[in-house]
């Protein structure tokens, strides 16, 4: 008797949802028809007569030129009449005015129409973009949506950047049952008109008078609405990367889209590198400067992050999740490789992963901590932190012990990389070429196999030689800089 009734319940939900899916279908053709309606005669009856509408993305128009039509697929011109005055007259009229952003819409649709003006204030070209909801978009991030935490879309034009934040606003809002309230400036997420939209499910809209005023109205619905999200499309300028962390630090999960394609381009962009924490530049004193092997002015993220989460959106089903901005951005301004999760959706609509390393930061490394151990560092180095010429006689002068290097510490066998501190750098390569050994010099103390000092610097107990000797690098002590020593030492 159970089994009936499961069979029955499961019955009615899919007849439920195939039900829902018509009446999105059949909302989407209406709501097509309207875009459709404003458009010249000539474009609108080429435009109805073509089945392949569903992928359709934008109408251009632009005075003197021929209609066009872009396609997911690519673009092709609808007629041989080129574009008029009237043309466009004719479509101000049946859409009205154009707000300062050179913006406007169709009431309850999420269509949104772009002007270009000429340098008198004249529209000469227009721009029709068919806004859809398209249901089912965040199931490759659905996770991070309801984890709570701030979430930041980056990513090229027309890629679904706004899609995805009206599905997550619908999601969040009904699903989750959370109070969502969307700053929706260009009235592009939840559509023209008082009336938003239903694609936003249970979610609240507010407007914005002037693309200026965005950040005012973002701090206005944190204190006066008491939202548990706020959704906010195109983030560009410094106010608003202010009211972002404002947002952020009173407890209110922060979903948004800022201009930029990837994290690398976000972190160099002065007016919003302080979405992810911002830059510095932070000026290094001598011996420290001389220890990290880089030049005395360096850059360091300035604060934490107010998105914990930036997602790469590359495609329609594939994009880059950076789930800890702190430590990735701390990472790339160190030089180091940065892996974000590889999120696609399959042909069976499961979400696959994977982790690949892309990009490494072009910006001069610098920034590494004593206590940070390089990827793919030998994790059996000896720990004593310090190693002699093999059997020389600097064992019971310097009192040290001995410790022999171990050929996997180093890339390759013949080679090892040589951190000097107090040796002579064109002595060790003079004896290096005489005695056919190869050695590696490096700056860089965290890239270093081994440091070869003398008696002298290290019974004086430098900084440097107690920093390697606490992260595992062994420190190989010469009785004096000579070529007898080097050459002694590259025996061993």
């Amino acid at each position: 008797m159970a089994t009936v009734q499961e069979e029955i319940q499961e019955q009615d939900g899919q007849r439920e949802q195939q039900e829902q899916q018509e009446q999105r279908e059949q909302r989407e053709k209406i709501e097509l028809d309207l875009v459709l309606n404003v458009l010249p005669p000539g474009v609108a009856e080429v435009l109805r007569t073509r089945d392949d509408l569903n992928q359709l993305l934008e109408i251009v128009l632009d005075l003197g030129r021929l209609p066009e039509a872009r396609f997911v697929w690519g673009d092709t011109e609808l007629n041989q009449s080129p574009v008029t005055a009237a043309d466009l007259g004719n479509v101000i009229e049946r859409i009205g005015d154009f707000g300062d952003d050179n913006r406007a819409g169709i009431e309850r649709t999420l269509h949104r129409i772009s002007a270009i003006r000429n340098r008198r204030g004249q529209v000469i070209g227009i721009t029709c973009r068919v806004g859809r909801a398209v249901f089912g978009t965040i199931k490759i991030i659905e996770d991070l949506a309801f984890s709570g935490k701030n979430i930041l879309l980056l990513g090229r034009p027309g890629v679904g950047k706004t899609t995805m934040l009206r599905e997550m606003a619908r999601v969040l809002s009904q699903d989750a049952r959370k109070r969502v309230i969307i700053v929706d400036t260009s009235n592009e997420i939840a559509g023209d008109g008082d009336v938003p939209h239903p694609a936003i499910g249970r979610s609240r809209r507010m407007q914005v008078p002037t693309p200026l005023q965005q950040h005012g109205v973002m701090i206005e619905a944190v204190e006066n609405h008491m939202p548990e999200t706020i959704i906010i499309d195109e983030m560009g300028t410094e106010e608003e990367a202010a009211a972002a962390r404002t947002i952020a630090e009173r407890g209110v999960q922060l979903i948004a889209t800022a201009h930029g394609n990837t994290l690398d381009n976000l972190i160099m962009n002065p007016t919003l590198s302080d979405l992810v924490g911002g830059i510095q530049t932070v000026t290094l004193g001598d011996q420290e400067a001389r220890y990290r092997g880089t030049q005395k002015t360096v850059l360091e993220r300035k604060a934490p992050p107010t998105f914990d989460v930036v997602v790469e959106i590359q495609g329609w089903d594939r994009l880059a999740v950076h789930d800890n901005v702190a430590e990735v951005v701390d990472q790339w301004l160190r030089g180091y490789p940065i892996a974000p999760e590889i999120r696609s959706l399959g042909e069976d609509g499961e979400v696959k992963r994977s982790q690949e390393q892309t990009r490494v930061s072009e910006a001069q490394p610098g920034s590494w901590q004593p206590n940070s151990r390089r990827p793919g560092r030998h994790s059996g180095r000896n720990t004593t932190g310090q190693s002699t010429q093999g059997q020389s006689t600097a064992q019971s002068e310097a009192g040290t012990p001995v410790a022999r290097i171990e050929p996997e510490a180093s890339p390759k066998a013949s080679e090892v990389r040589v951190f000097l501190f107090g040796v002579g750098r064109d002595k060790l390569e003079a004896a290096s070429a005489e005695s056919g050994t190869a050695v590696q010099i490096v700056n860089e103390l965290r890239r270093a196999d081994l440091v070869l000092t003398t008696k002298t610097h290290y019974r004086r107990g430098s900084q440097l030689v107690r920093i390697a000797e606490s992260s595992g690098t062994p420190v190989c002590v010469l009785r004096k800089n000579t070529m007898p020593q080097l050459q002694e030492f590259l025996r061993t």
